[in-house]
């Protein structure tokens, strides 16, 4: 985009924040890092949880809850993250089974593929400006057309980091 003037520093942006959640949405992916609590009722019996959003960074806590609603931390050797394929892996019969009915288990992770924006794949921070770039052109109303919420070759720089659900 060439502006030459301030007028739209605001409208610009909120298009850059909003386009930065598009393309997270539809890769199922953070961008730059961000805490995450994954609640479980039980433990999955194939005994691996699938991140959402990706990429996995780190697993920051694991708590069991009780009967009476207090927290179990659980030893952090107990569930072993896989980075690469944003799982996080254990033994489902080996792990304390949850007192309450509901959300009985927290997992705390860190997703992103970093602190900054330098840490994200140029391709992805491509998308985003070409994005920003098509709606600030296209502003108003267009018509229901999902085609035009965002250029046809962002799809192409994105599909490479999408996480697909089976």
């Amino acid at each position: 985009m060439r502006i030459e003037h301030n007028d739209e520093n605001e409208l610009i942006a909120a298009l850059i924040a909003g386009a930065r959640s598009h393309i997270e949405a539809q890769t199922q992916t953070a961008l730059i890092a961000q805490d995450w609590r994954v609640v479980l009722d039980a433990w999955p019996q194939p005994g691996r949880i699938i991140v959402r959003p990706g990429p996995l960074k780190a697993l920051n806590a694991t708590r069991v809850f009780d009967c009476n609603g207090d927290p179990h931390m659980i030893d952090p050797q107990a569930v072993a993250p896989d980075f690469g394929a944003s799982t996080l892996a254990f033994v489902p019969w080996a792990m304390p089974v949850p007192g309450r009915i509901a959300a009985g288990i927290e997992i705390d992770v860190t997703v992103g593929f970093g602190d900054d924006a330098e840490d994200v794949p140029e391709s992805l921070r491509q998308a985003i400006r070409m994005v920003v770039a098509h709606w600030y052109e296209n502003r108003g109303f267009m018509g229901g057309n999902q085609n035009a919420s965002s250029p046809a070759t962002v799809a192409a720089l994105i599909a490479p980091y999408r996480m697909l659900s089976i």
